[in-house]
């Protein structure tokens, strides 16, 4: 990736838990790195930029207002992530990954794509990718933890795909669910409080990969 923002400098990341976090459609990683401040101080956060510029800003694959997309751009993108992920991994005690709106899809993408080299996932008012090759190869050997936090009054993720990831995400996670009234599409403190005990507990608490 070119573009990291890291929460920690490099002296102070060895060790750490690592939260890769991934911006919406049509925005940059300054959407995330303004959480860093809200989010419990144990963890390293990695704010990446998407790959592929949408006008002045950035996105991670082209997506349209019924959430279509062309695979091929998902799997490029999804592939940039792990390949960084897997540069950085060994300097910290686990990796987990959030994701807001586009970002999401992203974070949930990776878990299906990789279930064993993620700790625990964050989608926030985002949703899962209906795709038939990726349902194909979900399986997973212990249902990894994923906080899922909206407001159902958001306008942008439509009927379809909420009902989508609603489904998907109870058949196949640990799921903590999450509605904040209000909210719109966007995230808040209140939802940052409840994402750093989430985090906290699935994994400071639970100590590592396969044992939540």
């Amino acid at each position: 990736m070119e573009t990291v923002v890291w929460s920690k400098p490099e002296g102070q990341r060895a060790g750490t838990p690592l939260v890769v976090m991934m911006h919406g459609y049509g925005t940059d990683e300054s959407r995330m790195v303004r959480l860093f401040g809200h989010l419990p101080e144990e963890f390293t956060y990695a704010a990446l930029r998407a790959p592929m510029p949408i006008g002045d800003h950035w996105g991670w694959f082209l997506l349209d207002y019924f959430l279509a997309n062309d695979f091929a751009d998902v799997i490029s993108a999804a592939n940039a992530v792990q390949a960084w992920v897997k540069s950085v991994r060994d300097q910290h005690s686990s990796v987990s990954l959030m994701g807001y709106s586009q970002g999401m899809a992203m974070a949930s993408t990776l878990l299906r794509l990789h279930p064993d080299d993620y700790q625990a996932v964050v989608g926030l008012s985002g949703f899962v990718l209906k795709n038939e090759l990726l349902s194909v190869t979900d399986s997973f050997e212990a249902r990894p933890p994923f906080f899922w936090g909206r407001d159902k009054a958001d306008l942008v993720i439509n009927d379809d795909a909420v009902a989508y990831t609603a489904e998907w995400l109870e058949s196949n996670t640990l799921l903590t669910a999450r509605t904040y009234p209000g909210m719109g599409h966007a995230m808040s403190r209140t939802e940052m409080v409840d994402v750093g005990a989430f985090l906290c507990y699935y994994v400071l608490r639970q100590g590592g990969p396969g044992n939540a």
